[in-house]
C-alpha cells in the first residue's frame, strides 16, 4: 500500500512536469471511504453520503477555468450531474474598525459603513491542490486567493455521511483595525440551472424559471437558503445559521440570498449565493472583526440532492430543526432580553387588536417555552410619576398573564440601567411594583390601594434590598460591550455583585469574528473570570433584540437556555422554579443545533460542588445531540488564576448524531470546571460551572 502511494505521488510529479497543476495527496487516505483520482486535467473526489448515496466533486486543474467542473450525486452506482462549470466566488468588503473610542475589538457602537470602505472580488491564482483526510471529512485546499491586502487559500470540505460540503475563502490581513463583510456563491458563464427556488418568509415555497439575461436580484427568504434545480438534481446554498450574521439591534430580514446575472456588477455570469446588507439596520453596524494575521473563513454551505429542489429544502431545514428549538425531555426552553415595547407602542396608546399579539405567536413558533422580556427600554417612565409608572407595570403584567398558558410562559422584565452601573436586567418570581426613584421622606416600601405593595428605590443598596425582599435576580446585560463597557469588572467588589441575587452576565454572539471556531468568546471568557475570581455566577444566553415579527430573520439572531424543568409554572402562581434554576446554574445554553442533555463531573452537575478524592483521575460525563457535524468539545477548568482547556476532537462525527462521552480529566489543583461543544458551523452549547473541593 505504501509503495503504491509513493508511485501515485511520483505520477503526479510527472504530470506536473508535463504542465498539469500539482496535486498533493500525501495526507489523503481512502480509509474513511472517500476516493480520489485524476483523469486528464480533472481531479475527481467522491465521498460516502447517506446509505448507498455518494457525492462527487470534479475539479478543473487548468488555470482560468471554472474550479468545479461538475458537482454530482449518485443514486445507486450511477452518478447524476447536478451542475457543471461553477466557480466559487467571494466579494470581500473591507472597512475600518474603531479600536480607540470604546473597548477595542469588543466594540458594538461602531458604524463601519459610514466610514470609507471598498468591495473587492476575491481573485484566484496558482491552482495548486492538496487533499487531506481529517476524521469523517475530506478537505481540499486550492491555490491562492487575493483581495486587496487579504490573501489565503480556498478550502472545500466534504462531510462524509451526507451530501453536505463547505466552500471557504480562508484569508487574512496584516492591516490592523479592519472590519469586513462578505458575499459569496457559485457562478457560471451560462446559467447552470433551470429553476431557482426558495422559501418565502411566510414559509410558502417559491420557484422561478431561469433566463440568460436575468438581472441579479436580492431575495428575502426564510431558512437563509437559495436552491438551483437542473435536469440532474438540485443544489442548496446557505450560510452558517448564526455565525454569518454580525450582531445588530434588529433581526430585520435584509434579503440574505441573491441569484441572477452580474451580481453587484462584480461577478460576471449567472450565479446564486448568500449576501450581507452593508448598512444593516442603519443603526450601529459593526460588521465582523478581522484582527491582523487571523484566518477569516468567508464560507458557505452546499447540499446536493438527486431530485427536485423542494425536498432538498426540507433536508436543509433539518440542520436547524426547521428554525425552531428542539424539545428535550426534562427541559424547557427560555429566551431572554427582548425590547418589543408592546406595552408602550400598542397597549397604552389603545392600538391592541383582538387575538394573540404577533410577537407572542413568533415566540411560540420558534419552540420557545419561556420568554423573558426587557420592556420600557428608554420608552417609559421608570422614575415616575408614580401613577404613570405603576400603570405601565400593570399593563405589562396583564399582557404577560394573558399571553401565558400551560405551554408558554411570558415573563415581565426590564433593563433598568439605574443605580448599579452599566446595563443590567432583572427578573422577579412574580409581578413586583417598583419605582426607580425615591423622593425625600418616601418610605422604601408602602401599600397602594390599587397596586398593593410598591417599592421606591433610590440607590444600589436599596436595589439589593429589593432583590432580597422579593427573591429577584439581576445580571449584567451584554457584559464588557455596548452600554456595559467596563462592567461587571468595575463593580466586582461591590456588595450587590457579591450577593447571590446578582446572577452574573448574559451571553450573545458579540462581537463577530469569522476566525473563531466558537461564538460569543467575550462572555465565555467572562464566565471563566467569574470562576477564577472565586464568585459563583452564571451566564444566561440573551437575544437583545427590538422588533419581533414573522418577517424578521429571527432564528439567526437568537439563542436559548435549556432549563431542567419538567413542567411550566403557572403565571398566577409565580415562576419561582425558573428563578431557582437560573440562580443555581443547573441549565445549559445553545444556539439550537447542539444540545448537552447530560453533564456531570464525578456525578455532580452544573451548579453543584463535588469533592474529588483523586482529582488526577476525575471523570467528565456528558451527552451531545447535534445536527451539523461536530468540531470539538472542551472541558474548561481553572485554578483561581489560569484557565485550562482539554479539547475532545469530534472530527469523526457526521451530521445528525448523538453520543455519550466518558472523558478522564486531570483536575489537580482546579477549583471549577465547565463544558463547551461546537460544530463545524460554529453553532454550539455551553454549560454552567461545577465547583470543585
Amino acid at each position: 500500500m505504501k509503495n503504491s502511494c509513493i508511485l501515485f505521488v511520483l505520477f503526479l510529479c510527472t504530470a506536473l512536469a508535463k504542465g498539469q497543476t500539482a496535486v498533493d495527496l500525501t495526507k489523503f487516505s481512502k480509509k474513511n471511504g472517500a476516493s480520489a483520482s485524476i483523469e486528464g486535467n480533472k481531479l475527481e473526489i467522491d465521498w460516502p453520503a447517506q446509505g448507498a448515496t455518494r457525492g462527487k466533486v470534479v475539479l478543473n486543474l487548468t488555470e482560468k477555468t471554472p474550479l468545479f467542473s461538475s458537482l454530482q450525486v449518485s443514486q445507486g452506482k450511477r452518478f447524476q450531474v447536478i451542475a457543471t462549470d461553477l466557480q466559487p466566488e467571494f466579494i470581500l468588503t473591507i472597512g475600518k474598525r474603531d479600536l480607540i473610542s470604546q473597548n477595542g475589538w469588543n466594540i458594538f457602537f461602531d458604524k463601519v459603513p459610514n466610514k470609507p470602505f471598498i468591495s473587492h472580488r476575491v481573485g484566484m491564482s496558482n491552482r495548486q491542490v492538496a487533499v487531506r483526510s481529517s476524521g469523517s471529512r475530506t478537505i481540499i485546499t486550492v491555490g491562492s486567493l487575493q483581495a486587496a491586502d487579504f490573501s489565503g487559500n480556498l478550502e472545500v470540505t466534504l462531510y462524509h455521511g451526507s451530501t453536505l460540503l463547505n466552500v471557504a475563502a480562508v484569508v487574512s490581513t496584516k492591516t490592523d483595525s479592519t472590519a469586513i463583510v462578505y458575499d459569496a456563491g457559485l457562478v457560471s458563464e451560462k446559467p447552470a440551472w433551470q429553476r431557482i427556488s426558495w422559501s418565502a418568509t411566510n414559509k410558502e415555497y417559491q420557484s422561478t424559471l431561469v433566463g440568460v439575461a436575468d438581472t441579479s436580484r436580492n431575495q428575502a427568504v426564510k431558512y437563509r437558503t437559495v436552491l438551483g434545480e437542473s435536469a440532474g438534481g438540485s443544489l442548496a446554498v446557505f450560510p452558517a445559521p448564526h455565525q454569518y450574521f454580525y450582531p445588530l439591534d434588529e433581526a430585520f430580514n435584509l434579503k440574505f440570498v441573491w441569484f441572477g446575472t452580474d451580481y453587484r456588477k462584480l461577478l460576471p455570469g449567472y450565479g446564486l449565493g448568500i449576501r450581507q446588507d452593508l448598512y444593516g439596520d442603519k443603526r450601529y453596524v459593526p460588521w465582523f472583526n478581522a484582527p491582523p494575521s487571523t484566518a477569516q473563513r468567508l464560507n458557505f454551505y452546499c447540499l446536493l440532492g438527486p431530485g427536485k429542489a423542494e425536498p432538498l429544502l426540507q433536508e436543509v431545514k433539518r440542520y436547524t430543526h426547521q428554525d425552531t428549538y428542539a424539545q428535550l425531555p426534562g427541559y424547557k426552553t427560555m429566551a431572554s432580553h427582548f425590547h418589543n415595547e408592546y406595552v408602550m407602542n400598542v397597549l397604552l396608546p389603545g392600538k391592541e387588536a383582538a387575538g394573540t399579539p404577533e410577537f407572542v405567536k413568533v415566540f411560540k413558533s420558534l419552540g420557545l417555552d419561556i420568554v423573558h422580556l426587557g420592556e420600557f427600554h428608554y420608552t417609559a417612565h421608570p422614575k415616575g410619576p408614580d401613577e404613570q409608572r405603576l400603570r405601565e407595570l400593570a399593563a405589562l403584567f396583564e399582557l404577560c398573564q394573558k399571553a401565558s398558558d400551560k405551554d408558554f410562559l411570558l415573563l415581565p422584565g426590564e433593563e433598568p440601567n439605574e443605580f448599579l452601573g452599566g446595563h443590567w436586567l432583572e427578573l422577579f418570581p412574580k409581578p413586583v411594583y417598583w419605582v426607580m426613584a425615591k423622593k425625600p421622606g418616601t418610605p422604601f416600601v408602602q401599600e397602594d390601594a390599587t397596586y398593593g405593595r410598591v417599592y421606591h428605590v433610590g440607590d444600589k443598596a436599596e436595589m439589593l434590598k429589593l432583590l432580597e425582599a422579593e427573591n429577584g435576580l439581576a445580571w449584567t446585560a451584554h457584559a464588557r460591550t455596548k452600554g456595559s463597557t467596563g462592567y461587571p469588572d468595575a463593580y466586582k467588589n461591590k456588595a450587590f455583585f457579591k450577593s447571590d441575587h446578582f446572577m452574573g452576565a448574559a451571553w450573545k454572539a458579540l462581537p463577530a469574528d469569522l476566525s473563531q471556531p466558537r461564538l460569543g468568546k467575550r462572555t465565555l471568557d467572562l464566565l471563566d473570570d467569574f470562576n477564577n475570581w472565586g464568585v459563583r455566577k452564571t451566564v444566561i444566553a440573551e437575544a437583545d433584540l427590538f422588533t419581533v415579527n414573522f418577517e424578521n430573520e429571527m432564528y439567526a439572531h437568537l439563542n436559548v437556555n435549556y432549563l431542567p424543568l419538567s413542567t411550566l409554572p403557572d403565571f398566577k402562581a409565580g415562576w419561582q422554579p425558573v428563578v431557582d434554576v437560573l440562580k443555581k446554574g443547573s441549565f445549559f445554553s445553545s444556539t439550537g443545533e447542539v444540545l448537552i442533555p447530560q453533564f456531570t463531573v464525578n456525578g455532580k452537575g452544573a451548579g453543584e460542588t463535588v469533592s474529588l478524592i483523586t482529582p488526577a483521575k476525575a471523570t467528565v460525563n456528558f451527552a451531545l445531540n447535534w445536527t451539523f457535524p461536530m468540531a470539538f468539545a472542551e472541558i474548561i477548568s481553572g485554578d483561581g488564576q489560569k484557565v485550562y482547556r482539554q479539547r475532545i476532537d469530534l472530527l469523526q462525527t457526521t451530521a445528525f448524531g448523538k453520543q455519550v462521552f466518558h472523558v478522564p480529566a486531570d483536575l489537580t489543583n482546579r477549583k471549577w470546571v465547565r463544558l463547551e461543544a461546537w460544530d463545524v458551523a460554529a453553532n454550539g452549547a455551553f454549560t454552567q460551572t461545577v465547583y470543585l473541593n
